[in-house]
């Protein structure tokens, strides 16, 4: 079965940087897409950033030149750098990949979540 397992989330000061790490182990036959939403309370899950398997990225408006997805494809990991961090960034972060992992067709999974506190 497949897992996402998340680390890096914590609490920093405004201005601040953080590296949240996504690793996805199991039985994989294919990675497409992974990428990062965050949660705030009461608010609905927004996508934060993705980067696609041709190497193609999104990224949210408010977080473009803030923050950076990579991929390591050997570890079946994917990171978001996140630097000159703002309150509004406080949130639960949570990773997603689409994978394909017998047998399933490609679905999509969900890590439980590492929670991003930034203090003003």
């Amino acid at each position: 079965q497949v897992q996402l397992v998340e680390s890096g989330g914590g609490l920093v000061q405004a201005g601040g940087s953080l590296r949240l790490s996504c690793a996805a182990s199991g039985i994989i036959i294919s990675i497409n897409a992974m990428g990062w939403y965050r949660q705030c309370p009461g608010k609905q899950r927004e996508l934060v950033a993705m980067l696609n398997s041709d190497g193609s990225t999104n990224y949210a408006d408010a977080v473009k030149g803030r923050f950076t997805i990579s991929r390591d494809n050997a570890k079946n990991t994917v990171y978001l750098q996140m630097n000159s961090l703002k309150p509004e960034d406080t949130a639960v972060y949570y990773c997603a990949a689409n994978i394909h992992s017998p047998p399933f067709a490609r679905r999509e999974y969900w890590g439980q979540g590492t929670q991003v506190t930034v203090s003003s």
